[in-house]
């Protein structure tokens, strides 16, 4: 009897960005193997541009914007990013602001640039998965609105209201930015499409403008008003603003809580992220105790320490190296004392007094090794944040992650001339403390803010135009993008049980009562955005994963993975989900996986 072959699956990517393109190169990398299952591949982009993803693409970014990233810091594509660009014709390198020359692997390029050159390797993958037989079919200025599950298919709705049948999805989507833009009052939730703030040709902005926030974002915001109300000039080997003539009112207020300006830029030993860097999965899983929670604290103490001494020793900063020493030294302690050593009384000065370090770093190739460090330790723990009980989840999003995305998300030292140049010029201000946004009044054109600063004094400011950079953070629920899923109890959002009743009651004065909840005698804390398995399958109301649909947002799995972010964490991601559908293929993991086996592919792969 001759045996029927099973049909060949059909495969849609919601989302053609970075995630996507790391995907369709992994995807590739296996496809002799994942061709036996997969036959086709349809890819959905509700932008114009397949291929480039929202930071990128020319459709929300300016020529103004950097990437923050260099070449050397991005995961293996089929070219790298300054093999690419050194193909390019001199016209097209200044279209995207790159006017020095030679290309450096070092150098940090326009976002332009970056999107121009995932456009590229897009294509270069499309093109070697139909030569290896896949059908690829592209949509784009294609919207997906809706997914309908089904026992064995799934269909997904787009913006014309047509619905494709397919047997397997992967959710790719990017950045997601609410849209709650009052233009007549010069408020605006979010900067992005910059091109919304920008002052129409012909026209300027003579007044101050507010911004919450002092991140990369913020300075997204900031380079592309500076360089539309003057010029950029180099005198005696500095950068010099000369604001235009027209407006000389023209001046940027930062708003952040702390008063921090980001870290800058340093040099790396090894520029791409590992999980198992500085430790192993024996050691993690040997850390989980009697109850089956891995305590951010003995993570810290077994696993963090020994590696951060070693960097401190050799970053010459002994005095902190002796403090880990000390068991009553914890992660809270570390967070504060690294953060006083960027604590200024003028933030601008600081960041001046930091340049001259942070020259010598990239400029002869001289590493910080502890913030490599902590950034590959938290990048570890990233992948096994399931262990992790409650009280940890809130203790991380409270205390650490703020500090890591200050320390991490580097500033690029020709970003810091920028800001330093326009702070010379009094064209730019900071102003530390909480700020309140109090109403948005279209009639006069004015955001009333309230500021309480560290002594719990306030006092309010009046702006015609107030932007919010604070990011994007994670979905809620209420919000996820496919409403069928929601309606019917195909997702549920992200939650972690607390290790304590005591655990519960520490956070419990912290967070909102409809965060905390009891289930099956237990209590848990929602952790934002929705619930995923380790495989990335989504989790329903009833705690079952869905075969057919994966997950890989990092704004919708943020509750779940906290410190997913940029492009190495999109390079792993995609991996970890192509290695667990060979692991299906081959037989094992067809049902509920557990994270003792995903970190089986962790440490079996060695580019993770």
């Amino acid at each position: 009897m001759e045996m029927q072959k099973t049909p060949k699956k059909r495969l849609a990517i919601i989302g053609s960005g970075p995630m996507a393109i790391y995907l369709l190169k992994h995807i590739n990398d296996r496809v002799n193997i994942l061709k036996q299952e997969i036959g086709s591949i349809i890819i959905f982009e509700s932008g114009k541009n397949m291929g480039m993803g929202m930071p990128y693409t020319p459709e929300t970014t300016d020529v103004y914007n950097l990437s923050n990233i260099s070449s050397e810091e991005i995961p293996e594509l089929i070219d790298t990013l300054v093999d690419w660009l050194r193909k390019q014709d001199k016209s097209v390198l200044q279209s995207l602001n790159i006017t020095e020359f030679p290309i450096n692997d070092s150098e940090v390029y326009s976002r332009l640039a970056l999107g121009q050159y995932f456009r590229s390797q897009y294509i270069l993958l499309i093109n070697k998965l139909k030569a290896k037989g896949v059908s690829i079919t592209e949509f784009a200025e294609n919207k997906i609105v809706d997914i309908l599950p089904g026992s064995d298919e799934v269909g997904v709705v787009d913006q014309d209201h047509h619905t494709h049948v397919l047997d397997k999805i992967v959710i790719a989507t990017g950045h997601e930015w609410k849209n709650e833009e009052k233009s007549g009052a010069g408020y605006f939730s979010s900067p992005w499409p910059i091109h919304k703030i920008l002052p129409q040709q012909g026209h300027l902005y003579n007044f101050t403008i507010g911004i919450l926030g002092a991140s990369l974002s913020a300075f997204d915001v900031v380079t592309s008003l500076a360089h539309r109300h003057g010029e950029f000039v180099k005198e005696a080997g500095q950068l010099i603003f000369k604001p235009h003539k027209d407006a000389p009112d023209f001046k940027i207020v930062l708003h952040s809580a702390e008063g921090w300006l980001p870290h800058l830029q340093y040099e790396q030993r090894k520029s791409i992220r590992e999980i198992y860097r500085h430790t192993s999965r024996e050691e993690i899983l040997s850390l989980v105790d009697d109850l089956g929670f891995l305590r951010l604290e003995t993570y810290f103490n077994e696993v963090c320490k020994p590696a951060l001494k070693e960097a401190l020793f050799k970053d010459r900063l002994e005095e902190v190296a002796h403090r880990l020493d000390s068991p009553d030294f914890g992660f809270a302690n570390f967070v504060e004392v690294m953060s006083k050593k960027h604590e200024y009384t003028n933030s601008f000065n600081g960041m001046k007094q930091e340049m001259v370090a942070a020259k010598d770093s990239v400029e002869n190739n001289k590493p910080v090794h502890w913030k490599e460090t902590l950034d590959d330790l938290m990048y570890g723990l990233n992948f096994h944040a399931e262990l992790l009980p409650a009280e940890d989840h809130f203790f991380f999003r409270k205390k650490v992650k703020p500090f890591l995305m200050n320390v991490i998300a580097a500033m690029p030292l020709s970003s810091a001339n920028i800001l330093l140049a326009l702070y010379d010029a009094g064209r730019i201000d900071l102003i530390s403390g909480k700020v309140k946004i109090l109403n948005s009044d279209s009639n006069s054109g004015t955001t009333h803010v309230e500021v309480k600063d560290l002594e719990g004094e306030t006092r309010s400011i009046a702006y015609k135009m107030f932007i919010e950079c604070g990011g994007d953070g994670t979905i809620e629920l209420t919000d996820y993008p496919f409403p069928s899923l929601v309606s019917g109890k195909s997702v549920r959002e992200a939650r972690a049980k607390f290790s304590s009743e005591k655990g519960r009651e520490e956070v419990e004065e912290y967070v909102s009562k409809e965060k905390i909840f009891s289930e099956n005698g237990c209590s848990y804390m929602y952790t934002g955005g929705i619930d995923i398995d380790t495989a990335y399958r989504i989790i329903d109301g009833n705690g079952n994963p869905n075969n057919h649909i994966n997950n890989i947002a990092f704004t919708h799995t943020l509750g779940v993975r906290p410190y997913s972010y940029g492009l190495q964490a999109c390079s792993a991601t995609s991996e970890i989900l192509v290695d667990f559908w060979l692991s299906q293929i081959s037989g094992d993991n067809t049902g509920t996986i557990q994270i003792r086996e995903t970190t089986k592919i962790y440490e079996s792969n060695t580019h993770l």
